[in-house]
């Protein structure tokens, strides 16, 4: 191993169009571990200058490791994949944030020279593994009052944030939200979603087979008057609704990691370079409010400030926790610089994939904005934590082809 610490950098990130978990829904038919498989294969289809056997691990995330999550999906997957034999595999686990966790990981290990390239993702098939399924919680928790009842129950944890910041109202979420389908809709239009999306081939008793080419969640033309019609089924009289929440999703996620030298060595491209990254715990019962201890222990580390980070790619689990974490660091509502294409709202959320989603949308924000320096991706995490991950464009690179 090297002695010094190697510049890691995001090659590529695809995932599958995500599709609604619902015994109609698009991939209701279809195995997870094929979903997360087709990400892998699209992976190195797109870069034929990678010898498959340069691939020094692969992680793979899922929040329920079970089924056709189960069996240590990252070594499955590999194999499934038509991955040489002598790779090998392991399955990651937090929650909303597995994707996430499975890159900076793996990222760990390029930096001090255990690998020199790296396949990461995520999938989460709720259709076939609903959230909390299997889950047996340690009485201990409630018994003892380690944590509250409200913060087993996602929903119940939003409502829970309304009540601390009563400035962040329904109607306040409601608009973001409208806001983040308009963003996905222009997005889409515009032909920015489709290069991220690898075509899956699925398969209906009642249709036969089909391919997913489109995400099938977003619901272009939401106007606020129609959210604020919707029911709060966490609360009577709430303000947490499923049109200012992510829907309940199945899909996958997958994206290719490399030293900087690495990369340089196989001709890969280099579309963001790793500045570092943080978890943090947060009181269970408000984890949306995650993101902000995360992002400001990442900022401090890496020395910079709020106002160094020129795009934002947060996870819209619910709405209410993106406007805490915009109120905490002074950001407007409806700033450009904040998921410029929509969020989880608009998308989808199959939990431990959806990181990956964050940094392949952030990357391709940099290729298109090279007068923008640092990126951010983060979001909220089960029973209480939120993770911040600090990226670099290339585009601020030296003469030498390093991060200036």
């Amino acid at each position: 191993m090297s002695g010094t610490v190697r510049d890691v950098v995001f090659v590529d990130g695809v995932r599958t169009p995500f599709g609604k978990a619902a015994e109609q829904g698009l991939y209701a038919q279809t195995r997870a571990d094929d979903l997360v498989v087709k990400c892998i294969r699209e992976l190195l289809r797109r870069h034929p200058q990678l010898p498959p056997e340069r691939v020094d691990d692969v992680a793979i995330a899922a929040t329920t490791q079970t089924g056709d999550q189960g069996l240590t999906i990252g070594r499955s997957a590999a194999l499934l994949a038509g991955l040489p034999r002598s790779v090998p595999g392991f399955a990651v686990d937090r929650m909303c944030a597995g994707a996430m966790t499975a890159v900076t990981t793996t990222a760990s290990g390029i930096a001090v020279g255990a690998y020199d390239v790296v396949i990461a993702g995520g999938v989460e098939h709720m259709g076939h593994h609903p959230m909390g399924q299997g889950v047996d919680p340690n009485p201990r928790f409630l018994a003892e009052k380690l944590v509250d009842p409200s913060a087993l129950v996602m929903g119940q944890t939003a409502e829970n944030l309304h009540d601390r910041f009563p400035q962040l109202t329904r109607q306040r979420a409601d608009a973001y939200s409208a806001a983040s389908q308009a963003r996905y809709a222009a997005a889409l239009g515009a032909g920015r979603i489709q290069p991220d999306l690898v075509p899956v081939a699925t398969r209906s008793a009642e249709a036969g087979w089909g391919l997913a080419t489109a995400d099938e969640q977003p619901r272009p033309g939401t106007s606020v008057d129609a959210l604020a019609g919707l029911r709060t089924p966490f609360r009577p009289h709430g303000r947490v609704t499923a049109g200012n929440a992510a829907g309940l999703n199945d899909g996958a996620t997958a994206c290719l990691l490399a030293a900087g030298d690495v990369a340089d060595e196989l001709g890969l491209p280099a579309r963001m370079r790793l500045v570092g990254f943080a978890y943090a715990g947060v009181e269970p019962e408000v984890m949306g409010v995650g993101p902000v201890p995360a992002t400001e222990r990442a900022l401090a580390r890496a020395g910079l400030g709020i106002d160094d980070i020129g795009l934002i790619e947060i996870n819209e689990a619910f709405a209410v926790q993106v406007l805490a974490f915009l109120e905490h660091f002074g950001i407007a509502d409806d700033d450009p610089r904040v998921n410029p294409d929509g969020g989880a709202i608009a998308v989808g959320h199959p939990l431990a994939s959806s990181g990956v989603r964050l940094m392949t949308q952030l990357a391709r924000h940099f290729a298109a904005h090279p007068e923008v320096r640092y990126g951010l991706t983060t979001m909220c995490i089960g029973i209480g934590m939120g993770g911040s991950v600090i990226w670099e464009n290339p585009a601020h690179a030296d003469a030498s082809g390093r991060a200036a």
